[in-house]
C-alpha cells in the first residue's frame, strides 16, 4: 500500500535543524532508507513536493535530491536545510569512490537571483577544512525543480563569471532519468560521474555510454497493441498519450494551452512514435511533464508534413494535425502516482514502484480502459 509524501510529513513532524536522533528530520531519512527502495518512488515524491509549495516540501525535496544521490553510487551527507554562523551550508555533499566530490544546493525554483559565489565558497571551505582535496576533484552542482523557461538565471549567472569549470545545473528530473538509466540498463557510477562532470577532452566514456545503451535491450515493460501497417485501413478508434515538456521560452502547460486550447492543433517529430497510425477520431491525451495528465482531445485530421508557423519550433516538428473536443484541467491533473499506476493495463504484472519514466518520456498506444484511467472520462454506450 502507498503513502502520498503529505501524509508521512504529517507522521514525522515539521523538518527543521534541531539536534538529536529522534527529529522529524531523522525519522523522515530514516522512513526513505527503510522504505523507499525503488526510483520510481523517489519520483512520485519528487513530484509531490513540486506541486506543492511551502517550507516543509522544500526541504523535503532536499533530502529526496540527496537520497537520489545513493542510488547514483554516491556516499551522501546530507545538509542543513538553513544557514547559520559558523557552519557550511551546503544542501548536500556527495563522495564518489573515485575520489570525486560534488557539493549539492537544492532549489525548487530559478525565479530567485543566486550569488554563485555562495556555492563556491562552500567548496572551498571544504577544501580548507581537509574535507575534499582540491577543485580538481570537486563540483558545485545546483539540482533545480522547476527550471523557468524565462529566466535561465543559474546558466547566465555561470557563464558570465566565468565558472563553467566549477559549477554546473541539472534539473531534478533529469536527475531521475540518471538513476532510471542506471537502474534499468548496464550503466554504472562511473558512467553517471562522466556524464556529470565538466567537460574533459576526451569524449570516450560519453560515446561508449552511448553505445553501451543502444544496443541493450529496452527494460522490461508491458506489451503494447500491436500498430497496424501504414496501408493497412484502420476502423478502430485508437487512444494515445503524448508528453508535453517545456522549452526556453513556455512552459508545458503554457504550450498545451497555446497550442490544444487556443489553436486546435498539435505537431510530431518526423520520428515521433505512432505519428504514421494516428487518425481522425483517435483521443488523444497530454502529459505535462513533472506534473500529469492535464487535457485531452479527439484528433480531427491525419498528421500532415507541411511549412507552418503554428508551433514554436516547426522545422523539428513538421506533422501538424488538428483537434476538436478538447478539454482542459491544468489545475487539477491526473498524477501518475503508484497508485494510479497499480490500476493502468500497462502496468499489469509491473512493480508500479519500479522506475516508471519510460511510460511518459514518447508517446505511446494506450488501451482505452487506461485512456480513460488518465482522462477521468467515461465510456459512452
Amino acid at each position: 500500500m502507498s503513502i502520498t509524501l503529505s501524509k508521512i510529513l504529517a507522521l514525522v513532524g515539521k523538518l527543521d535543524d534541531s539536534p538529536g536522533e529522534d527529529v522529524p528530520r531523522e525519522r523522515f531519512r530514516l522512513f526513505l532508507k527503510e522504505n523507499v527502495k525503488e526510483v520510481g518512488q523517489i519520483r512520485d515524491y519528487i513530484d509531490e513536493c513540486l506541486r506543492n509549495k511551502g517550507e516543509q516540501y522544500n526541504r523535503a525535496l532536499q533530502d529526496l535530491v540527496n537520497y537520489l544521490g545513493e542510488f547514483l553510487g554516491f556516499e551522501v551527507i546530507f545538509g542543513r536545510y538553513q544557514g547559520v554562523p559558523g557552519k557550511i551550508g551546503y544542501d548536500g555533499l556527495w563522495k564518489s569512490s573515485k575520489d570525486y566530490h560534488i557539493v549539492i544546493e537544492v532549489k525548487t525554483t530559478e525565479v530567485y537571483a543566486i550569488k554563485t559565489s555562495t556555492l563556491v565558497g562552500y567548496v572551498d571551505q571544504l577544501i580548507s577544512d581537509k574535507e575534499i582535496p582540491n577543485w580538481d576533484n570537486a563540483l558545485g552542482l545546483y539540482v533545480v525543480g522547476r527550471p523557468d523557461p524565462e529566466v535561465n538565471q543559474f546558466e547566465n549567472s555561470i557563464v558570465a563569471e566565468k565558472r563553467t569549470h566549477q559549477l554546473r545545473i541539472i534539473s531534478v528530473h533529469s536527475l531521475l532519468a540518471m538513476a532510471e538509466t542506471m537502474n534499468e540498463y548496464d550503466v554504472d557510477h562511473e558512467d553517471i560521474l562522466a556524464l556529470i562532470q565538466p567537460s574533459r577532452p576526451t569524449i570516450d566514456p560519453v560515446t561508449s555510454l552511448m553505445a553501451r545503451l543502444v544496443a541493450q535491450p529496452k527494460p522490461e515493460k508491458a506489451p503494447e497493441k500491436e500498430l497496424p501497417s501504414e496501408e493497412e485501413p484502420k476502423e478502430e478508434v485508437s487512444f494515445w498519450l503524448t508528453p508535453v515538456r517545456g522549452d526556453e521560452i513556455q512552459t508545458a502547460e503554457e504550450c498545451i494551452r497555446s497550442l490544444v486550447e487556443e489553436k486546435k492543433i498539435y505537431a510530431f517529430g518526423d520520428r515521433t512514435p505512432g505519428r504514421r497510425h494516428l487518425s481522425p477520431n483517435d483521443m488523444i491525451c497530454f502529459y505535462a511533464s513533472g506534473n500529469g495528465v492535464v487535457a485531452h482531445a479527439k484528433v480531427a485530421s491525419k498528421p500532415e508534413k507541411k511549412k507552418h508557423d503554428l508551433t514554436r519550433h516547426p522545422d523539428k516538428y513538421p506533422w501538424l494535425f488538428h483537434l476538436k473536443n478538447q478539454k482542459l484541467y491544468l489545475y487539477s491533473p491526473v498524477i501518475i502516482d503508484t497508485s494510479m499506476r497499480s490500476q493502468l493495463e500497462a502496468f499489469q504484472d509491473i512493480d508500479p514502484n519500479r522506475a516508471w519514466g519510460w511510460f511518459v518520456t514518447s508517446t505511446r498506444k494506450l488501451s482505452e480502459n487506461d485512456f480513460r484511467i488518465l482522462t477521468r472520462t467515461e465510456k459512452k454506450d
